[in-house]
């Protein structure tokens, strides 16, 4: 057994997101129609000056901006994400937001404990996960608890990227299979199953749990039908 075979898988996965946090940053700003989807995501939170919002899985801190422009200077942005490497890209990107604060954790079991100006303990108001969901063995249970971490009312916005089932890009989704592939952490390259059904499997399950935990208010596609928005308040 080599050493790399050894560790944990959480720990290739850290590993591997540091080596890769530059390249991960090019694309998470850079890739077509990446702006439009944010900017929906945060949109579709509705967030309000002064409110509090999580993103899970924040990575290199990409969505950070346009949560901390809407919850303003009153208001309270945490970013969550296991990699050290990312957090530190996404720690400069965000040195003009300080309302912006950065955790390293895992987002299936974050702590968080937010509080207000008086200093009570409150729940986030809104919670963002971007592009993770299909980074968990049990994506529903992981998107049921983050629906209690926000509680009733609470609002919550997953996005995600997977096969376009539009007819006119189809052609595109073997393109789409081998991007997941290469892009997916050493060990779940290997696999016999086909990673992209992996994925498939993941984030239908994580976005049943968001529609039975919620009332859905938004749902879009963007970037030829391979990007997925969708936001509900929590019941």
């Amino acid at each position: 057994m080599t050493a790399e075979q050894s560790r944990s898988p959480s720990s290739v996965a850290q590993s591997f997101y540091t080596r890769w946090a530059t390249l991960y940053d090019a694309l998470a700003r850079r890739a077509p129609g990446v702006g439009s989807v944010r900017t929906e995501a945060a949109d579709a939170l509705a967030l309000d000056p002064g409110e509090t919002v999580v993103e899970m899985g924040c990575g290199t801190g990409a969505n950070l901006p346009y949560l901390a422009e809407r919850v303003g200077p009153e208001g309270t942005v945490v970013g969550v994400d296991f990699s050290p490497g990312v957090l530190d890209v996404a720690r400069e990107r965000t040195r003009e937001f300080p309302q912006v604060h950065l955790v390293r954790a895992d987002a299936t079991r974050p702590p968080i404990r937010p509080t207000d100006a008086a200093g009570v303990p409150h729940a986030p108001d809104a919670l963002l996960a971007t592009f993770v969901s299909g980074m968990f063995d049990d994506s529903a249970a992981v998107v049921s608890s983050w629906a209690d971490l926000v509680g009733s009312g609470g609002r919550l916005c997953l996005v995600d990227l997977a096969e376009t089932t539009d007819p006119r890009w189809r052609p595109l989704n073997p393109v789409f299979r081998a991007l997941v592939r290469a892009t997916a952490p050493p060990g779940s390259r290997t696999m016999r199953a086909s990673p992209t059904k992996l994925l498939n499997r993941r984030l239908v399950a994580a976005h049943r749990a968001l529609e039975s935990r919620c009332r859905v208010t938004h749902e879009t596609t963007h970037a030829l039908g391979f990007a997925r928005v969708r936001a509900g308040v929590v019941e």
